[in-house]
Parts: C-alpha cells; sequence; structure tokens
C-alpha cells in the first residue's frame, strides 16, 4: 500500500465548517469504541457548533458508539434539548456535566466522558492519578478532581458551578466514583487527553496489580517530564489524522 501524503498542518485560527465538526465528533465515536472506552449506549462526547448561540452536537440516545455516523449527530442547545427534527431521542440529562463545561469554557469545543473500567477504578481511589510512567507524567497538574455528588441531573444545577470552579483551566478530570473528563479545542485534542489518559489508568492499575512497591519519581523529574512534552495550539493532530486514516479505511461510513 503507498504512503498516504503527509498531512497538511492546520491553521488553529481557522473556524471548521459544521460538517467538519460532524466528521470529527462521528470519528471520535468510532474510535472510542474501537478502543474499549464505551459504557454500551451510555456517556457522552460533544462538540460547539461554529457560529452563533449556543449549539451543539451530541449522539442520539440509544445508539452504539460504533453506529453514530456525521448525519447521526443530534444538534441541541445548552440545555440539551433537540434543535432538530430527530427519529432518535436525546438524553438532556446526559447533557448536564457537558452543558456546564461548554457554558464556562470558551475553550471546550469538545467535551468528551467516559465510565471505563480502568477510569472508575482510579476515580474510586484516595491518590488519583500517580505519575508512574511517563505517559502519566504529561498529566501532572493537568488532571482536576471532582468529588461526587450523585447522578449528575438537572435537579442539582449547582453542582454544575462547583464541577467548572474544580476544573478550571485543566483539560482533564477524574470524576470520583463516576469517570473521566476531557475537555479540548478541536475534537482531536479532546481525544488525545482522553486517550492517554485512559493509557495512564491503565498503567496505573497495571503496576497496582503485581503486588510490587510502586516507584514515584521525584517532583521535578515528573515536572520536567511534564514540560517537555509541551503544550500545542493543535495537541494531538498528527496521531488524529492517522487515526482517520484508519477509519477511512476500515469504518468510511462514519462520514456519512
Amino acid at each position: 500500500m503507498p504512503l498516504p501524503p503527509p498531512p497538511v498542518k492546520p491553521d488553529p485560527s481557522r473556524i471548521p465548517t459544521e460538517q467538519e465538526v460532524r466528521e470529527d465528533l462521528a470519528a471520535a465515536y468510532r474510535l472510542i469504541a474501537l478502543f474499549g472506552m464505551t459504557d454500551l449506549v451510555f456517556t457522552h462526547l460533544s462538540a460547539r457548533l461554529p457560529g452563533e448561540g449556543h449549539r451543539f452536537l451530541v449522539n442520539p440516545y440509544g445508539l452504539l458508539f460504533e453506529e453514530i455516523t456525521a448525519s447521526s449527530l443530534v444538534v441541541v442547545d445548552a440545555e440539551g434539548e433537540p434543535m432538530q427534527e430527530t427519529s432518535w431521542p436525546v438524553n438532556p440529562a446526559g447533557f448536564v456535566i457537558h452543558s456546564a463545561v461548554h457554558r464556562e469554557r470558551d475553550d471546550a469545543m469538545c467535551v468528551m466522558h467516559t465510565h471505563t473500567l480502568a477510569g472508575m477504578a482510579v476515580a474510586a481511589q484516595s491518590g488519583g492519578l500517580l505519575p508512574l510512567n511517563q505517559m502519566s507524567m504529561e498529566f501532572d497538574g493537568r488532571v482536576a478532581l471532582h468529588d461526587y455528588e450523585g447522578i449528575a441531573a438537572d435537579d442539582n444545577l449547582s453542582e454544575r458551578e462547583r464541577l467548572v470552579r474544580d476544573l478550571g483551566d485543566r483539560p482533564c478530570m477524574i470524576l470520583r466514583h463516576h469517570g473521566l473528563l476531557t475537555v479540548g479545542a478541536t475534537v482531536a485534542e479532546a481525544f488525545y487527553w482522553m486517550y492517554y489518559l485512559e493509557q495512564a489508568c491503565r498503567i496505573q492499575l497495571a503496576a497496582q496489580s503485581s503486588g510490587a512497591p510502586l516507584a514515584v519519581p521525584p517532583e521535578a523529574v515528573v515536572r520536567r517530564a511534564r514540560d517537555q512534552f509541551g503544550d500545542s495550539p493543535i495537541k494531538g493532530w498528527l496521531p488524529w489524522q492517522a487515526l482517520k486514516r484508519k477509519l477511512d479505511r476500515e469504518q468510511p461510513d462514519y462520514r456519512s
């Protein structure tokens, strides 16, 4: 198979079209399924649509993530209510966490929330995410914690304020006794954080399951490693292009 042409580096200031956002979000749903990070038909990935007002894309409630396509995504308002005709329902209660973040973070173009085995296991640990591996060290100072207050729903509007306060300007959050959440200025960035946050949680559980004493590097070393990863306005962009090429080969209908 011939090599694909190298991708053209994106312009972070360019505003994507609605179709581009739809295709990227549908790709993210397929990839979350591919990498074993789903919870049947539950949890959500959302994206803010370009233009005026509060308009977001979410999944139709009841579809498996592997069934999501660009055209099946539903436009909702800030309360999670549909703004278009849809044959499938949406779950406004499931959008509570997303709407809180989207409203308060201008950079939150995409919000991802998962209930994975590894993520929920680490969310049950008092120590949170530990810097046990190079992958984990990128998250030093980048992971917020939010205490559990019950199932997130409209009957606890004040939790939205606390959740946003706890998240601050960080890209990642561990929801205690619940799961993981990531935020990105693009779908690619939010997926990058979610993929590697999940990997860091899996590494932690694997290391803990050995029963051997855990070796945590000195704080100065952890910070140096974190800084070496750096920050970029196009975080996750390069692996995202490779992942979409994979989907184009194996699941091209995600774009439909």
